[in-house]
């Protein structure tokens, strides 16, 4: 099956191309007296596989619900192919598909109907919806079982499912909060072997936030998150070797261990 080409790189007011799919700059965010975010930067490039590595209570989902707007963001920009989330907010959220943490299937609807629901949300008229649900499944390998009731499926399927949901608008990014949350190894792998595939094939832009370091990979970009600050920011090799460790998950406990060292009281 052939992919949708994708769009053209997107451009600012002077015909420029716009090399970032997210771009997340000076961002903090509070819940009451509590800091949940400080001063978070950081961009995802177009086509690349980037990942937010933090511990549980890093700051992550609050992260990608100010991304969403599911929160207003109280302080920084956050703009998604070059438009603010804030002052363009239909424009930028029109770009991006999203998996939450939480599963968010109906369980007494089918797939195809799960999926068709979506796309009415987004204006998709019928017979383009059966086009794009087929091909969007076809994608996570989930065609066959288009018309099997959400509660039929395992773990890993429903995930593929999310995936397959969020990719029905055509976005040009895609975030991921704790994708293989409760998957056993084998569904995580598949699923990140989708969703790399997807960078791969369609030049999706992707954040994938998660604090398990085996999903991690030599060559990719990866942002530190603790306590809402971000440790590093890089290639995960050349964070290893800043930190002056073999590898991403030493690097990772080095940087977690001196950041909650340096914040003990005196």
């Amino acid at each position: 099956m052939s992919f949708p080409a994708p769009e053209r790189a997107a451009v600012n007011r002077q015909g420029e191309a716009i090399s970032a799919a997210l771009e997340v700059a000076g961002v903090s965010h509070s819940y009451g007296k509590r800091k949940a975010l400080e001063n978070v930067g950081f961009s995802v490039a177009q086509g690349s596989f980037s990942v937010l590595l933090g511990l549980n209570g890093a700051g992550k989902s609050t992260l990608f619900c100010l991304i969403t707007r599911l929160f207003a963001t109280q302080r920084g920009t956050i703009r998604i192919f070059g438009f603010d989330v804030n002052r363009a907010s239909g424009e930028a959220l029109r770009r991006l598909g999203v998996v939450f943490q939480a599963r968010t299937l109906d369980l007494d609807l089918t797939i195809m109907q799960n999926l068709s629901y979506h796309a009415a949300l987004h204006g998709i008229s019928g017979q383009e919806t059966k086009l794009r649900a087929g091909f969007a499944l076809e994608t996570v390998a989930m065609a066959r079982r288009a018309h099997n009731k959400a509660r039929d499926l395992s773990g890993g399927q429903v995930r593929r499912v999310e995936i397959a949901r969020a990719l029905l608008h055509r976005p040009r990014m895609l975030l991921l909060d704790e994708p293989t949350a409760g998957l056993d190894i084998k569904a995580r792998a598949d699923i990140l072997k989708h969703v790399r595939g997807l960078v791969a094939r369609q030049s999706i832009g992707v954040l994938w936030a998660t604090h398990l370091i085996d999903e991690v990979e030599p060559g990719d970009d990866v942002v530190v998150l603790h306590e809402g600050k971000i440790l590093d920011h890089g290639n995960a090799s050349e964070i290893a070797a800043r930190a002056g460790a073999p590898s991403i998950g030493p690097a990772f406990n080095a940087l977690t261990s001196a950041a909650r060292f340096e914040g003990e009281p005196k």
